[in-house]
This record gives structure tokens, C-alpha cells and sequence, in this order.
């Protein structure tokens, strides 16, 4: 593909949508339809296992931002559209979010509750 192509659909998404661009595992640089707006967020959760186990010890994730990896996608669950990973862990929204199993998700955690030893958490700016 043409850089000026490539260059072309960048600017035009810019002014489209928020879009994430990935530096490395850890952070992630959120530009959002104003290009004033954009900053690189650090992301301390960046696997199911470390989420669940800062849950479990007590930690309050409310805000915080997180990558984890779909195990498993349920469209219709009690909850809306859960995103399952980990042993207790589900990613509930009442919008789809577009994911299929197997790929790695950035989201910020908005409510976190517990229900029959699970974690139901609800999140919002799902980062592809």
C-alpha cells in the first residue's frame, strides 16, 4: 500500500473516531477525534491473571485501564454481551463490542461487582 494512501486513511479516521495505536504491551496511545485530545495510557493489567489476582487481593480496579485476551464471547448471557477470561472473570456490556474469541482487548473498567464467585465487570472506550 501507498504511504499517501496509508497517511490518507489515518487523517480521515482521526476525525472519525478514537483510535487506539499500540506501542508495546504495556501502554497504549488513545487519540481521540480531536487531535489536542490524545495521550498514552499505562496499562499495569495486561493479562487476565494479573486482573483476577488483583481483584482477589482487593484492589479496586474501578478506572483503571486493562488488556486481556476473549476466552470465550456469550452474545446472549443474563448480563448483555459478556467477554470471559480467566477463571471468574466477565466483561459485560449492554452493546456489542464487535470481539470474537481469541483476541486481545484494552477497555477501562467502569463497575466491577461479584455474583456466585465471579467477577462481572462493566466497562466503557473498548481499544481493539
Amino acid at each position: 500500500m501507498k504511504k499517501s494512501l496509508i497517511v490518507g486513511m489515518i487523517s480521515a479516521m482521526l476525525f472519525t473516531t478514537t483510535i487506539p495505536i499500540v506501542q508495546n504491551s504495556n501502554q497504549v496511545l488513545a487519540v481521540s477525534k480531536s487531535k489536542k485530545k490524545s495521550k498514552t495510557v499505562k496499562i499495569k493489567y495486561n493479562t487476565a491473571k494479573k486482573i483476577e489476582k488483583a481483584l482477589n487481593s482487593g484492589e479496586n480496579l474501578e478506572g483503571k485501564t486493562v488488556r486481556f485476551k476473549v476466552t470465550k464471547f456469550i452474545p446472549n448471557s443474563a448480563f448483555g454481551y459478556n467477554m470471559e477470561t480467566g477463571k471468574h472473570l466477565n466483561f459485560v456490556s449492554p452493546n456489542h463490542p464487535g470481539v470474537k474469541k481469541g483476541q486481545k482487548v484494552t477497555l477501562k473498567i467502569t463497575k466491577i461487582t461479584s455474583v456466585f464467585g465471579s467477577y462481572v465487570i462493566y466497562y466503557k472506550n473498548l481499544l481493539k
